[in-house]
């Protein structure tokens, strides 16, 4: 389904503006004629740019979780939407605050919420799928509060693994820049004083001085040179991103851990949709926009196919390897009871707890890694130093 911005004619002759969903826009012409209007203009509706580069700006899950809430409450007191979207608007700020204005608007003007959410471009797809499946039959409010909590556990996900790396993004830091100290500052004072006296240095103290010379000579270009390799990279890999996030699903640590992560966003997803009712099609693909890694998204759409050809959820699952052991043999269990939601969001559950288990013992190995490359690199720098110190003949 497309969103068609449309401007039709009533039979008073008074014209009428909003948003509708159809398949094309003869589709979408003929729902407005079948409301009793005149159709002048049906167009394809553009998602409003409000996406983030990088993610800076963008509003954080907590703080959509919070509207979310607020919708849900509102709708279940029998709230009528355009009020509770005023009201919504209250708890909310910046970006987020603007965002609800425009949603409210498309409302007013006949848009669904889950299409006027979706054309935001800045809630994410099984968001917009949740509500859109409340508005088909489930229950709006219902759709809203499992909104709600989906975005909370994604929140609680994303504060635990920024928890994990804050030591050692923290550690990176002041060991760069006390190496920097040491090259830029240190370094160049002491050899002064060494090439005052105009004696042999030993080798390790030659080559410690000539690299720090060159960081000081070269140090700008070498840096811009690695930002545009950098940026060059970055678009390779955004280019052939399935195959990249293919490798690094392959890698022994990593891999793992980015497989159970995106299982467990597929599962919570899988089953907060399966749950609320949307078909099983549908819910794949909302699934497949919300892994997160494009490698396990291409397994998603390849059992999507699958299913489409009769064979069973899980069983396609299986065959594609979109999810992990633990979250398959739960799947197959609930398929088989008639508990597939259910199960699915325990599968989720568990692949977090083993994803949180696999960072912590990656993080583990990492900050004694790091602690010992910068006590060896200043390491070298003292012993350096010293062999000059000691090697001075008077």
């Amino acid at each position: 389904m497309t969103a068609f911005r449309y401007e039709a004619a009533r039979t008073d002759g008074g014209l009428v503006r909003g948003l509708l969903e159809a398949a094309s826009e003869p589709a979408a012409a003929a729902v407005l004629s079948a409301r009793g209007l005149y159709p002048i203009l049906v167009e394809s509706s553009p998602v409003a740019d409000t996406r983030y580069p990088f993610g800076f700006g963008r509003p954080s899950r907590r703080a959509q979780a919070t509207v979310f809430q607020s919708l849900a409450a509102f709708v279940d007191a029998g709230v009528p939407l355009e009020r509770s979207l005023e009201a919504a608007k209250r708890v909310a700020s910046g970006p987020l605050h603007d965002a609800l204005g425009r949603v409210a608007q498309r409302v007013r003007e006949g848009s669904s919420l889950g299409m006027a959410l979706g054309s935001e471009g800045l809630f994410s797809a099984v968001t917009v799928g949740l509500v859109r499946a409340g508005e088909r039959g489930v229950g709006l409010g219902a759709a809203l509060s499992q909104a709600a909590a989906q975005l909370e556990r994604e929140a609680e996900t994303e504060a635990r693994v920024r928890s994990a790396l804050m030591y050692p993004a923290l550690l990176s830091v002041v060991g760069s820049g006390a190496i920097a100290l040491i090259v830029l500052f240190v370094i160049p004072r002491f050899a002064a004083l060494l090439s005052d006296l105009g004696q042999e240095l030993p080798a390790a103290t030659r080559l410690l001085l000539a690299l720090s010379a060159g960081v000081r000579s070269y140090g700008l270009v070498l840096g811009a040179a690695s930002l545009a390799l950098a940026v060059i990279a970055a678009r390779a890999i955004g280019e052939r991103q399935a195959a990249w996030h293919g490798w690094l699903l392959r890698l022994p640590v990593v891999g793992a851990l980015r497989l159970g992560l995106a299982s467990a966003r597929t599962s919570r997803t899988l089953g907060a949709l399966l749950g609320s009712g949307t078909p099983a099609l549908a819910a794949l693909e909302i699934a497949r926009e919300a892994a997160g890694d494009a490698a396990v998204a291409t397994r998603i759409a390849a059992a999507r196919g699958r299913v489409a050809e009769g064979q069973g959820l899980t069983a396609a699952l299986e065959a594609t390897g979109a999810l992990t052991s633990s979250a398959l043999q739960l799947a197959a269990v609930g398929e088989g009871s008639g508990r597939l939601p259910t199960l699915l969001a325990k599968a989720a559950e568990l692949d977090d707890a083993e994803a949180e288990r696999r960072l912590k013992t990656l993080v583990s190995l990492l900050e004694p890694g790091m602690i010992l490359l910068f006590a060896g690199l200043v390491a070298f720098v003292a012993a350096a130093l010293l062999q000059a110190v000691y090697a001075l003949r008077p």
